[in-house]
């Protein structure tokens, strides 16, 4: 594929996400993103502001600045805050009023991938519709908001940007309750959270045992962070910790890890945090929103409860949507971002983990004994890469799926669908028989592989 038809689809399902330094993250697209999102949130005469945040990678070194220069050319001013949480940058464009907020990040990817997510002046992502206009000016390499020399816009550095987030994670937390006697593990990843998430926990006055807080540029996610949890239920087991805590890249998702060294993933989160705020009162619209991802298991806990499930396209953005438009307050998503729209608009690993300690505070036993609230059904999720174009849209593809899924009928689901991050195509299954959804899953994967041009 060649560099102009990757701008025409500059988009996926969380941002602009690539290998640094080929298309569509190599320095000169990411001047145009910055000229071209620039020009589409120009609202008037007055000074625009935009905030770049970023996470730990060496990339960020070049995508930085070449979006810095594409925005100063639409004359807007950027405010650089370094590396921060994704949920940081949602925060900060409210706070300051800016008219666009950036992250550079590929989340959970591997180092050498990076990625740019856009936020509005409401700290929301772009909808489809606006990434689409970005795409066609990109596409056009014609911005006719190009500033005069006068009116080019300027860059400086915010240096309180970490205590401003700081402040902000802690005041989530009830100001009834302290951390004070527990033990946390906390793995940031290597990545953007590295320095904030520690301080936010020891504030709050926990004994916090702090993992991946040592980026190099090369090393976030490599075997750390909630892509990679052993080391951290490893240092749970062997510090005596009360809980462990793993985030990703920029910190916008997280797992748990109980005393006994089990994991937690963001369906078991989202039911400690949807149990809490009913009991509290604090719930909205009867239910939360989750994706097409989560486990039925989640599903029959919440209707135990009187509560409903809504789902939605995978994205955490079609969640917050979901949300927006139907008054609910939580969703998520089972790799763990977690939206709690009375806090953020956005997925947050760091608050999410704070309302889950808050859960835990209140209920007063240990995680293990009040954070399994329901059993998950068998699931089994496989990555197929390709290269090229979908083969899903294959008679011998289509024909799989759907006898896969008259052979479950209403005992489980078969979902299969393209990533919007990485050239993969993602198939699970779910069902009471671990055996069955394993054959199903490597039935329907086979046929895939057979419908590739070299299958």
């Amino acid at each position: 594929m060649n560099s102009s038809s990757i701008v025409n689809k500059l988009f996926g399902t969380d941002g602009i996400r690539g290998t640094a330094n080929t298309p569509p993250m190599t320095a000169d697209i990411a001047l145009k993103v910055g000229m071209a999102a620039g020009q589409q949130f120009l609202r008037g005469d007055y000074r625009h502001r935009v905030v770049i945040a970023k996470d730990t990678r060496l990339s960020g070194y070049m995508i930085e600045p070449a979006l810095t220069a594409g925005f100063i050319a639409v004359g807007m001013d950027v405010v650089l805050v370094g590396p921060m949480p994704t949920p940081a940058v949602a925060m900060l464009v409210r706070s300051l009023r800016a008219d666009l907020g950036v992250m550079i990040s590929a989340s959970h990817n591997a180092y050498a991938d990076n990625g740019i997510k856009l936020f509005g002046p409401d700290g929301y992502k772009l909808s489809d519709e606006v990434e689409r206009a970005i795409e066609r000016l990109v596409a056009d390499n014609h911005f006719a908001a190009l500033a005069r020399p006068d009116k080019l816009g300027r860059a400086r550095r915010l240096d309180d940007a970490q205590g401003r987030y700081i402040e902000f994670a802690k005041s989530t937390f009830p100001k009834s309750l302290t951390l004070e006697g527990l033990k946390i593990a906390i793995d940031c990843a290597n990545g953007a959270a590295y320095q904030v998430a520690p301080l936010i926990l020891r504030e709050l006055g926990a004994e916090v045992i702090a993992l991946g807080i040592q980026p190099d540029g090369f090393n976030i996610n490599r075997e750390c962070g909630s892509t990679s949890p052993e080391k951290l239920c490893a240092t749970v087991l062997r510090e005596r910790a009360d809980i462990g805590i793993a985030l990703d890249g920029d910190a916008d998702r997280v797992l748990i890890c109980d005393e006994r060294g089990a994991i937690a993933d963001g369906d078991q989160v989202m039911a400690m945090i949807a149990t809490h705020a009913q009991k509290s009162g604090q719930l909205r619209a009867s239910g939360i929103v989750a994706t097409h991802m989560s486990n039925i298991g989640l599903e029959r806990y919440l209707s135990t409860l009187g509560l409903t499930l809504a789902r939605t396209r995978v994205g955490d953005r079609y969640v917050v949507e979901h949300m927006r438009a139907h008054g609910f307050n939580i969703g998520g998503e089972q790799s763990g971002h977690i939206i709690m729209s009375d806090y953020t608009t956005t997925g947050d690993g760091i608050i999410a983990a704070l309302q889950v300690l808050a859960y835990m505070r209140q209920d007063g036993r240990r995680l293990s004994e009040c954070s399994r609230l329901f059993t998950p059904l068998p699931q089994l999720l496989r990555n197929i890469p390709y290269t090229g174009n979908t083969p899903l849209a294959h008679p011998q593809v289509l024909e799989s799926i759907a006898s896969a899924e008259q052979a479950l009928g209403v005992k489980g689901r078969i979902f299969v669908r393209e990533s919007g991050t990485e050239p993969l195509i993602r198939v699970m299954a779910e069902g009471e028989d671990p055996a069955e959804i394993t054959r199903l899953v490597e039935r329907i994967g086979q046929s895939i592989l057979q419908a590739m041009p070299n299958g």
